[in-house]
């Protein structure tokens, strides 16, 4: 055959293709000359056939069909063989074939060999590809190559051993005793690989962390030794002596001095010097000061050298390179919670890179802008993160918002400040939010009293014209349903009130209805709130039950079910509109660490009186509440009679019932209590009379049988019975309920129905979780009065969530036992 081409040649004529086709068509034809050569076993080319065939993998062609002439090009005798065939062994092998475990003996033998560079080829493969089984078989070899006097085998038997260890963990002790001894070479290669040798050892095993702790004075002194040295043509980068070496040597140390007071003593000097000594006008040094400042964060620092290395990032954030700008905000980032005070002084430069072009640097920037948030910068920080806000690109305002948001429930200074931010938080990037902020942001305004009229006339005039921000639309809507009647008084003392009619109002909420940008659950909020002004409003409440029966056919469900209710109250129950769509009441959070608890602040730590309301006395209000039910579709179904428990769940039983759905009369939010301030109806006293000193949780005492009311999806509630002694009309049903799944189910909630003959009040229940596997039970109390001793009928509702996932379910008990209602 003839002389195969030289691998230069195939490199120019695989450059000169025009196509992709085209040089698919050369590699082909030449790897189909390169199997035919290693058929015949021509050893004269294998070698140049081996490189080319390295170079067409290198450029992504198969390459697998060489394995095996690698291995003989190991086994021969000539350098040049042997060079070719263990580069060709590291590109082409991995520990994931079996073909490389018959590299072993030949590594072996090339290891023990008389010419450094062929055991330098041989560490190298070892180093780079070495499987567990070859590492263990070889260890020994590398060892003894680590005790060498050759500078050159040893800083390669250092890098080796790194290997092996991480292949071998066990074997890392046979290293030990070498290992401490490559600290004393002069030769910087040695140096560096037994740096590194080491910083995987101490990574690796506490036990050598311990160990090796006692070589930090010998690090120290390298390092020093560093800095202090002259001018050295072998090892100078850009004025700066062996920047790579003094890197791991710092690597290292942060790793000896972390958690360890006596080494963080012993470095706390050298890394003084090293901040204070290193050009900062090359990337050399930036690199070698970055390093610098993670070592004094990491171990246990002087507190001025701690601000010594926040000042060097503070520098960084001024240089031009993006890079390092980019490097200095995640480092600050890191550090902000540590060193508060010392990143609050570099504020305003942290501040400027909001306004960087790079993007990953204004993201940077704005995180660490945050964390820097306090009670005593609170104004000045929002107001540059509101200019941010406004400019930025679509991809940062969700996430600026509701940082904007946490801080300013978390440090705003007064409510009003509060209020005014969220509104320019949604007037700017209003559809960017999350989907908490509306009922946030009507929290805040509900319990601020004072601000009522000033929020309504603000929202108002916010959302003239303009209604592409949906969330301020929802909010806007909601708060002149509330308080519409306060935006036409004009009593607004906070700034000049402005004039608006009632017909004004209901133009600006109808054209919300009808806008195209308006979604569904903006149009519930404005339909809702013209129904609440129908109370608060006096001279356009016909034109409001106009605007309400159109939307009684609306192909939108929502607000046709909505509408269809309020047409409702129009009609048949327009005796009770007034009571039902009165003023929400303050929502107060609720708080469990007693009357003062201690508020961590940015920088700051402060007691903050926590306000406390008494807890209301007597019965809550229940106004014309009893026929409520009728609306949801039942002529025989009366409500229970609230109670009133010293300590309630807010969605407990006690409350008005809707065993047809969650409908919200008012439009307010679901999980808002009922309004305070109905007239009030005093307690009917036929289910307290006789019960009041009689046990509620005793056992049957009566012979009444217990039954199953429900039984499903694990889930099983029991009714057991007893009869009041003073007044046999009424029955007390106690209901346990239990479950036998694997998970708890949560938020448990029981309602119930009876016919109207009947009356029932509901006790609070025991608890809101039901255990799981039946290892306890949640009980509740129910009084019915049944005066004309009829048959008892009950409807229960029962909610909870379970598996991550909200369940309910309906059903009707038709199987009490005759004893309790005869």
């Amino acid at each position: 055959m003839p002389a195969p081409i030289r691998l230069r040649e195939l490199i120019r004529t695989i450059r000169t293709a025009r196509t992709q086709a085209e040089e698919r068509e050369m590699i082909q034809k030449e790897c189909a000359a390169i199997r035919s050569s290693f058929r015949e076993e021509d050893n004269t080319y294998r070698c140049r056939n081996v490189a080319k065939l390295l170079y067409m993998h290198m450029l992504g062609y198969p390459a697998h069909f060489g394995q095996l002439e690698c291995l003989k090009l190991i086994a021969s005798q000539k350098f040049t063989d042997k060079r070719i065939g263990y580069l060709g062994a590291m590109l082409l092998l991995d520990e994931r074939q079996d073909v490389h475990l018959l590299m072993t003996n030949c590594i072996k033998n090339d290891l023990n060999h008389s010419t450094q560079y062929v055991q330098g080829l041989a560490l190298c493969t070892l180093g780079c590809m070495g499987s567990s089984e070859m590492c263990r078989d070889l260890a020994g070899e590398v060892e003894k190559l680590l005790k060498t006097s050759n500078s050159y085998l040893r800083k390669k038997a250092a890098l080796c051993a790194v290997h092996v260890i991480r292949k071998v963990p066990e074997l890392m002790e046979m290293f030990l005793p070498a290992t401490k001894n490559l600290l004393n070479e002069k030769n910087h290669g040695v140096l560096h690989t037994s740096v590194v040798l080491l910083t995987e050892m101490c990574e690796r095993s506490p036990d050598m962390l311990a160990h090796f702790r006692k070589l930090v004075p010998q690090l120290v002194r390298i390092l020093k030794n560093l800095i202090m040295s002259g001018y050295s043509p072998e090892h100078d980068v850009s004025g700066i002596s062996d920047p790579f070496l003094q890197v791991r040597i710092l690597r290292l140390l942060r790793i000896l001095g972390r958690n360890d007071d006596d080494s963080s003593e012993a470095m706390n000097d050298i890394l003084a010097q090293v901040a204070t000594n290193t050009e900062t006008s090359k990337n050399v040094g930036n690199a070698i000061l970055y390093e610098t400042v993670l070592t004094i964060m990491d171990i246990k620092s002087e507190s001025g050298l701690r601000v010594l290395a926040i000042n060097i990032l503070g520098r960084f954030l001024l240089n031009n390179d993006k890079n390092i700008r980019y490097v200095a905000l995640t480092s600050l980032l890191k550090t902000v919670q540590t060193d508060h005070n010392a990143v609050q002084r570099h504020r305003s430069t942290i501040v400027d890179c909001l306004k960087d072009l790079d993007v990953s640097i204004k993201r940077r920037a704005m995180e660490l802008s945050f964390a820097l948030v306090n009670g005593n910068n609170i104004r000045g920080m929002m107001k540059e993160l509101l200019y941010f806000l406004d400019s930025c690109e679509p991809e940062f305002k969700a996430d600026c918002a509701s940082g904007i948001f946490l801080a300013a429930e978390k440090y705003a200074p007064s409510k009003r400040w509060h209020i005014d931010t969220i509104m320019r938080v949604l007037t700017t990037a209003g559809s960017y939010v999350r989907d908490d902020a509306v009922p946030n942001l009507i929290q805040l305004i509900t319990n601020s009293v004072e601000m009522h009229a000033y929020t309504v006339q603000r929202l108002y005039k916010a959302i003239l014209g303009d209604y592409s921000q949906q969330p301020l639309v929802q909010v806007a809507a909601w708060c002149i349903g509330e308080y519409g009647d306060l935006l036409i008084s004009g009593q607004c003392e906070e700034e000049e009130p402005i004039q608006v009619t009632e017909d004004e109002v209901l133009d600006i909420l109808e054209s919300v209805l009808i806008s195209n940008m308006s979604v569904s659950v903006t149009r519930g909020y404005a339909l809702t709130a013209i129904m609440k002004l129908s109370t608060r409003f006096t001279c356009t409440v016909n034109r409001i039950k106009k605007v309400v029966s159109i939307y009684g056919s609306s192909i939108d469900v929502e607000l046709q079910q909505r509408a269809v209710e309020y047409n409702a109250l129009f009609k048949k129950y327009d005796h009770m509109r007034s009571a039902l769509l009165e003023r929400m009441p303050v929502m107060e959070k609720v708080t469990t660490n007693g009357p003062t608890e201690i508020v961590q602040t940015n920088g700051e730590t402060e007691p903050a009186p926590l306000e406390t309301k008494p807890p209301p006395s007597g019965p809550q209000p229940t106004s014309q509440a009893n026929d409520l039910l009728d609306l949801l579709g039942g002529n025989d179904i009366t409500p229970v009679i609230p109670t009133v428990p010293t300590s309630k769940p807010a969605s407990a039983g006690g409350e008005l019932l809707d065993l047809l759905g969650d409908i919200n009369l008012t439009g307010a939010p679901t999980s808002a209590p009922a309004p305070a301030s109905a007239p009030q109806i005093s307690q009917p006293p036929f289910l307290l009379d006789g019960l009041s000193s009689q046990p509620l949780f005793n056992d049957i005492t009566t012979g009444i049988p217990s039954i199953t009311a429900y039984s499903k999806n694990g889930l099983k509630i029991e009714f057991t019975f007893e009869r009041s002694n003073t007044n046999p009309s009424v029955t007390v049903i106690t209901i346990q309920a239990s479950n036998s799944t694997e998970l708890d189910m949560t938020d448990f909630v029981f309602q119930a129905a009876v016919p109207k003959t009947f009356q029932l009040q509901l006790l609070s229940p025991s608890s809101s979780v039901v255990p799981a596997f039946n290892t306890g039970t949640i009980t509740q109390v129910i009084k019915v009065l049944n005066p004309q001793k009829q048959q008892l009928r009950m409807r229960i509702k029962l909610t909870y969530n379970h598996k991550g996932s909200a369940m309910q379910d309906l059903a009707e008990v038709n199987n009490f036992p005759p004893q309790s209602w005869q």
